[in-house]
């Protein structure tokens, strides 16, 4: 549907401050020119607005010169959201990674309009509609096979593998490091979130706000002088979708430099049963750094690799141990098998706590 369009700065539009306007036919004409070329918006319809922090809009939009085709796309912004500096940081910074470093990754991405941003800190994308395209996205309810995971692993590795776009790209930031010294919330603000159904199959130890925020301090430490590559920084099953070409990876407010580890002890903790990830997660490693070494990046000897994904291990979990604005049932089934994956490996003894 976008052809060849490639990601980059948008000529002449600005962000429009709320839905409303960003629907405006007026506005979308002048957005949409790349593939319009310039023609007018005659209808805008089938809204189907999906909104967790971003609103992700999908609609079918009609050009004056094929007025009987209907192109499908998604919208994604952050319209009203609250602490609108930070969110629209994170807009701002996604928007720099599809316009800067997509472009330049062999990983499947959804493919994007040149980016709409504005000099007051806000970015909107205008990307192609994976499910109109056919695509399935995952979630906590389908726990991958491990088949699936390592064709995921697979699309990690090829981010990883080009550490060398960090050179030149400063605006990704070392996000742990701003975790360990701001966190989101106080220990007993935490604890409130922590103390109800998403911690309750944890040990006591596990279920610790005091100790979690204190372990991103020292997962910070520990990572902070070892060599870093990009990030995705929020590798769950929901921010993974499947095509007939294999699975992409979308949503990258998150994007960062760090440990490689985050990452993948992340994903592999989430997608999977406990008892799976368990059983499965050495090959798994081992899968990846293969993987990691054929993509042309430089992976860490074997027991190395173990120890940092044992550490890891609390990256993800903290995560999902402060999310608010997503179903409980997914939030459950993720704190479970992340907080699970902590116990597994006694992340906080190897953390020194």
């Amino acid at each position: 549907m976008l052809g060849s369009m490639e990601a980059g700065a948008h000529p002449k539009s600005t962000v429009p401050a709320d839905l409303k306007d960003a629907l405006d036919p007026e506005w979308l004409g002048r957005a949409l020119a790349p593939v319009s070329g310039g023609a007018e918006v005659t209808w805008v319809g089938d809204i189907d607005n999906f909104e967790t922090v971003a609103a992700k809009v999908r609609l079918g939009v009609r050009f004056a010169n094929a007025p009987e085709k209907t192109h499908r796309f998604c919208i994604k912004a952050m319209f009203g959201v609250e602490n609108s500096q930070r969110a629209g940081a994170t807009a701002v910074r996604e928007a720099q990674f599809y316009a800067r470093i997509a472009p330049q990754l062999s990983l499947r991405v959804p493919r994007t309009l040149p980016v709409i941003a504005d000099d007051g800190g806000s970015a909107l994308l205008i990307m192609e509609d994976l499910i109109a395209a056919g695509a399935h996205f995952c979630s906590a309810l389908e726990p991958f096979t491990r088949e699936q995971a390592e064709a995921s692993l697979d699309q990690i590795a090829r981010l990883h593998a080009a550490s060398g776009l960090l050179a030149g790209n400063d605006w990704i930031p070392f996000r742990l490091a701003y975790l360990a010294t701001s966190p989101h919330f106080s220990a007993s603000q935490l604890q409130n979130l922590m103390d109800g159904p998403r911690c309750a199959p944890l040990d006591k130890r596990t279920g610790d706000a005091a100790l979690l925020i204190e372990g991103m301090k020292r997962l910070e430490r520990r990572f902070a002088g070892a060599p870093m590559t990009i990030l995705h920084g929020d590798c769950h099953a929901g921010n993974f979708y499947r095509t007939a070409e294999g699975p992409g990876l979308t949503d990258w407010q998150l994007v960062q430099r760090g440990n490689w580890a985050q990452d993948v002890a992340y994903h592999i903790a989430a997608i999977l049963p406990e008892d799976v990830a368990g059983r499965e997660e050495r090959g798994l490693l081992t899968h990846y750094l293969d993987r990691l070494r054929a993509h042309g990046g430089t992976a860490p000897e074997l027991q190395s690799a173990w120890d940092d994904y044992r550490a890891a291990q609390i990256y993800g979990y903290y995560h999902w141990a402060i999310t608010q604005r997503v179903e409980p049932e997914i939030v459950n089934i993720f704190v479970r098998r992340l907080g699970s994956g902590v116990e597994r490996h006694d992340t906080y003894a190897l953390l020194g706590l």
